[in-house]
Parts: structure tokens; sequence; C-alpha cells
């Protein structure tokens, strides 16, 4: 089996979690910057259509295996928003500090405060996979008002976990990988794999 995967990704903080899991499966990891390969269009509504157009359009565009991951943040109280938004929930350029800016202004005055993150990775053998491997994974919380922490990426800083009294901000990365949506997608697909 080829072990060489392109990553549809430029998320740094992604690739490191990615790398995390999979290179000690034997996976030789390459962001798709590598082979100039331009993001994709992501113009679904659900995460799952999202990772597999990404994937599909990696590999097609560097002629090996690809995986892709969507994710995001769902609040219960915004109907599941931002959702597969979550990115450019406050329109582009992306940025972490104006997506977080947004979050805790829609739910000022909400008392009700769950979320969970979402992640759905797609793992295709060739462009044209047939039977692409999927694996999901949900880290439910809540959100906060004060950001905490300086670990992570994106909604971290502001999405407290009750059971361990930190935000996934605060977290080690191995810690957080242990537990995370994208950690538990990662490690359903890495059973798979083998």
């Amino acid at each position: 089996m080829n072990r060489n995967l392109v990553i549809a990704s430029g998320n740094l903080g992604k690739l490191r979690e990615i790398e995390s899991v999979l290179s000690p499966l034997g996976y030789t990891l390459t962001p798709q910057s590598h082979y100039s390969i331009p993001e994709a269009e992501e113009p679904h509504p659900t995460f799952i259509e999202n990772s597999i157009a990404k994937a599909r359009h990696a590999a097609r565009l560097s002629g090996i295996a690809a995986l892709a991951d969507d994710s995001g943040l769902c609040v219960d109280a915004l109907g599941g928003a931002p959702g597969v938004h979550s990115a450019r929930y406050a329109g582009d350029p992306r940025s972490d500090s104006a997506n977080n800016a947004k979050l805790i202004s829609a739910l000022r005055g909400v008392p009700q405060r769950k979320a969970y993150y979402y992640c759905v990775v797609v793992y295709l053998r060739h462009a044209d996979d047939p039977q692409p491997l999927i694996a999901e994974g949900r880290w439910h919380g809540q959100i906060i008002d004060d950001a905490r922490g300086t670990n992570g990426f994106g909604y971290d800083p502001h999405f407290f976990i009750p059971q361990l009294g930190r935000t996934a901000a605060e977290l080690e990365p191995a810690e957080k990988n242990a537990q995370s949506h994208r950690g538990l997608a990662l490690a359903k697909l890495a059973t798979q794999l083998a």
C-alpha cells in the first residue's frame, strides 16, 4: 500500500494534528501547497460533502492518495452555526480573532452555551475512489466569553470543556489530540487504515 498522502489543507494546526496520528503508522504526509494545489471550493452545506470535494480535488491534482477533513464549531443556541462556515464566520480574509468576536457577540445575553466541535475525515486512494474511508468525531463543551489559553487555534480559547475545567487552548497538543473532534476522527480513520 502506498503510504504517501497529500493533505488537502494549508492549515498548519490541522497538519500538525493529522501528522501526530498518521506518521507513527508509516504515512508520509505532504501538504497540498507542496504540489501548488489551490484550495478547493467548499460550496456544500455539509461537512462530509465538503471533505469529499477537497480530497478528490487534492488527489486529482497530485496523482496520489489524499486525506481531507472538514470541521467546525456547532453552537446549539445558534442553530448549529457557525458550522461549515466556521473558518470564514466573520467573512474574508479569514481571522480567528474576528470569528471569535462575532461568536461572542452573537451569544451576548444567551445563557445556554452548549456547543461541539465536529470533524469528518475522508481518505481517498485516488481521485475516483468509489469507496472513500470516512470517519467522524464530536467534542462537546460550551462557549465562554473570555478567551483562555494560548495553544490551539480557531475557537479553542473560547471552547470550555467542563469535565476538564479548561478551554481547548489551555490543553497541551498531545492532550488535545487524545480527545478532540479531529483526534477522535483520526483515531477511527487510523483503525480503518490498519
